[in-house]
């Protein structure tokens, strides 16, 4: 497969984890925001305890991204790292995550985060698959 793609397909990953990133970080600030994740548990603001987990989230998405640029090669090191097992690893949760907006009761998580994840997941999916 023809690297632009490759490479068109991580850039996806990677600004969708950013914007992913930036919402998880806005539930961390205390945004009302909370109609939109974990399945429509909680309404407006995320409890404390609950907004202390979007932080890690927020930067776990954000490796998510950097992995699948340098796994593509647009980040690119004078040595290479070994980015398979990641990306084997975020193209799974990614499925999984996609499946869990899918199911949430909060239609507002359905309509809106369901199709970042399938989209993200989809091409994920498409650099494993494809990738040298």
């Amino acid at each position: 497969m023809e690297d632009i793609y490759l490479q068109a397909a991580a850039i996806v990953v990677a600004v969708i984890s950013v914007l992913i990133a930036i919402f998880q970080f806005m539930l961390f600030l205390g945004l009302p925001l909370a109609d939109y994740s974990w399945g429509g548990k909680y309404q407006g603001v995320l409890p404390k305890r609950m907004r202390y987990l979007s932080l890690p989230s927020a930067l776990l998405l954000l490796s998510f991204g950097f992995i699948f640029l340098i796994h593509t090669r647009i980040f690119s090191f004078e040595f290479d790292l070994p980015t398979n097992f990641f990306v084997w690893t975020i193209t799974i949760f990614m499925g999984l995550n996609t499946l869990g907006n899918l199911a949430s009761k909060s239609t507002k998580e359905r309509i809106v985060m369901t199709p970042l994840a399938c989209t993200m997941f989809i091409s994920c999916l498409f650099v494993l698959i494809f990738s040298k």
